[in-house]
């Protein structure tokens, strides 16, 4: 594929983030979604690692969405602090230290491996107060945006200019867990509903 072709899937990428986005933050606004302020941190300090390791190996296009995301969750996380989930257990706490904690490898080394490999752990943790949330209340979670960023970190995948692990790792196993979600809140909201 060439750089032209990865360019337009980053593009491509970044306008499914900022459309996927747009029901997410109008139904924050509604009061149809409360988002968990904790795992929006997360999500924000995690995105913004991968992004920085993405960068750090010549990711080229497919970082961009990455990066944009960070944007877009760290704003969730400052709208949730007043609009979202209240409910904040011990649990929540150890994620959030997780997502810091993880910094510091690569502080140390200087190597992004180490970190990139602990964010995509705790990329998982970080989702868990969110889905805990949507056992209780599915309808809280905007399906389409978590539908529309498996479609965007696949897109990411692909545009990446370099293929090693600190590229590929985060952004496949966010499309694995984010196509997961939706197919977790599809049922939960059948079940809720039976």
């Amino acid at each position: 594929m060439t750089l032209e072709q990865k360019a337009i899937l980053g593009t491509t990428a970044v306008v499914i983030a900022v459309v996927s986005y747009i029901p997410y933050f109008k139904d924050i606004f509604t009061g149809k979604t409360k988002p968990h302020a904790f795992t929006w941190l997360v999500w924000a300090i995690l995105n913004g690692i991968a992004f920085a390791g993405q960068v750090h190996d010549n990711g080229g296009a497919g970082a961009w969405a990455v990066g944009f995301t960070t944007l877009a969750t760290f704003s969730i996380f400052l709208i949730a602090l007043v609009k979202g989930e209240k409910d904040i257990r011990r649990f929540d706490w150890l994620c959030l230290g997780g997502a810091v904690l993880s910094l510091i490898p690569w502080l140390i080394t200087s190597e992004p491996l180490i970190s990139v490999v602990l964010i995509t752990i705790i990329d998982v943790f970080g989702f868990l107060p969110t889905v805990r949330k949507s056992i209780r209340k599915p309808r809280q979670e905007t399906l389409s945006t978590y539908a529309l960023s498996t479609l965007k970190y696949g897109l990411v995948v692909i545009a990446l200019q370099s293929y090693t692990l600190v590229t590929v790792l985060f952004p496949l196993s966010i499309a694995i867990l984010n196509g997961l979600f939706v197919l977790f809140l599809l049922i939960r909201r059948r079940q809720v509903t039976a």
